[in-house]
């Protein structure tokens, strides 16, 4: 697979670009994103489906110009795909004909399940659920795909957009027309289709979600993975249908989606209601992450190894971290955590992210060595997009910023996720103490043992260990050089 690859995505609203660069077999990182709001299905739905020149050559001007910016960033392949407005035009061939013709750019046309499929396979492999139903809410259509245990076990594509709904219902003031066309679309979904967990991709979504955290005021900037529990957003959902625009605009939407966003919470509070769905988690990946993802794991059933994070990978590649050390610190974090849940009591997930604490501990060093905790805190939680919840990404960055604290006095930011204090403090000080334990970078082999409260360890080349321990009154008393056997 190439190292630098585009990917275009035409749909009926927009034409978007995503630019992505491997940093190794599986690791990659996003170089670059820009969307043109061309709107290539304007006017078509009052047409018969037919593309009309002034759309398609919008569309013409922002590829054009997309390509320029993928050849500045040296993209050695770029995989188009075009949706819903383009699959159902009965001219599809002048638009795509005229884009090769000009611009030498091959368009592939995808049915609505293929594109179904492409979100299923970027939710699948970049969001922390294993389990639910994505949503995609599009101009001219609505795609859903069902997801098991990381399988795509069932797609669909219908007939429902937001572009779609307003030129044939919204323009004319006709709602209740709109909502019969819409549950009689939903109606050709399957019971398959029935979940607690829908994962919400697209525009259309991510603008309403974007809402929500304006509104509630929530603590974390970041929209990927952001979650709401659906009967508490429903009234503010509903709210949006019939808001004028200045009542949008309150809300912190943005001017380009004021045409089209109530349309967009029509179709979701009806998907809402027909899937019987609990909870929404946001997607900040869609079409475009899978179709890149597709290409880079056709080899592999279109999956990442178990237990691998393609955002830990992609940090540990950019800086450059010694994965010899990083895994015995990790290793070494995890037999702690172990041999002293008899103290602690945490719950055994807990250790994972511990862990991921350890092997990532170093990348602030590159900024400035002497407050790399500070940098370390920031870069991990704006640097771990895929795999993990939000609460999950603070818990990770904290043990980093707190971990040379006995105690954490000041209040944890975040409140609307909040992390319990004590749990903190314990996997702090087992973050220090393998620190501590491997401060000459030596990787020692090591001899641990718990006995009536008191650690005890051995090992070779324990001097500077011992030493930086005397400097701080741990948690429980600790006991180096001595075993059991000559006490």
């Amino acid at each position: 697979m190439a190292k630098i690859t585009a990917v275009i995505d035409i749909g009926s609203n927009s034409a978007r670009m995503a630019v992505f660069k491997k940093t190794s077999h599986f690791g990659f990182v996003l170089l670059k994103e820009i969307k043109s709001r061309v709107r290539i299905s304007q006017f078509a739905y009052q047409n018969g489906g037919y593309l009309q020149d002034v759309a398609m050559d919008r569309a013409l001007c922002a590829l054009e110009e997309f390509l320029m910016i993928a050849k500045s960033l040296k993209a050695r392949k770029i995989l188009a795909v075009a949706t819903s407005a383009v699959r159902d035009a009965p001219n599809k061939s002048v638009f795509l004909n005229k884009v090769k013709k000009l611009l030498n750019l091959n368009i592939k046309v995808i049915s609505g399940p293929k594109e179904a499929w492409f979100g299923a396979i970027a939710a699948s492999n970049l969001l922390p659920y294993r389990d639910g139903v994505t949503i995609d809410i599009g101009g001219g259509s609505t795609e859903l795909a069902v997801i098991k245990n990381r399988k795509i076990t069932d797609t669909i594509s219908l007939n429902l957009g937001t572009v779609r709904l307003k030129e044939l219902f919204f323009d004319v003031h006709d709602i209740e027309g709109a909502k019969a066309y819409i549950h009689k679309e939903l109606d050709k979904l399957s019971s398959n289709f029935v979940c607690d967990n829908v994962f919400g991709i697209g525009g259309t979504i991510r603008a309403i979600s974007k809402a929500i955290m304006k509104k509630n005021n929530y603590s974390l900037d970041i929209l990927h993975a952001f979650t709401y529990t659906i009967k508490d957003e429903i009234g503010f959902i509903s709210k949006i249908v019939n808001s004028t625009d200045l009542q949008l605009k309150e809300m912190g939407f943005k001017e380009d989606r004021l045409d089209t966003i109530k349309e967009g919470a029509l179709i979701l509070l009806c998907v809402f209601e027909k899937l019987s769905a609990r909870e929404l988690m946001t997607s900040g990946v869609g079409v475009r992450e899978g179709v890149f993802l597709s290409d880079l794991l056709r080899n592999d059933n279109y999956m990442f190894p178990p237990n691998f994070n393609p955002s830990v990978r992609s940090v540990e590649d950019i800086y450059d971290v010694n994965r010899k050390i990083a895994a015995y610190e990790s290793k070494l974090a995890g037999e702690l955590f172990d041999i002293l849940t008899p103290i602690h009591n945490l719950p055994a997930n807990y250790r994972v992210y511990l862990q991921y604490a350890m092997k990532l501990s170093t990348v602030g060093e590159y900024i400035d060595f002497y407050s790399s905790h500070k940098h370390t805190e920031y870069i991990l939680l704006n640097s771990l997009h895929y795999g993990f919840t939000h609460k999950e990404r603070i818990l990770i960055s904290q043990i980093i910023k707190n971990h040379k604290k006995k105690k954490i006095k000041k209040e944890i930011p975040y409140k609307d996720l909040s992390i319990s204090k004590s749990v903190l403090e314990e996997l702090c000080f087992i973050f220090w103490l393998t620190k501590v334990l491997n401060i000459n970078l030596q990787n020692p082999k090591l001899q641990l043992q718990l006995h009536e409260g008191i650690l005890y360890i051995n090992g070779d080349n324990l001097y500077l260990a011992r030493e930086e321990l005397s400097k701080r009154v741990a948690r429980i008393p600790i006991k180096i050089g001595e075993s059991l056997e000559t006490m």
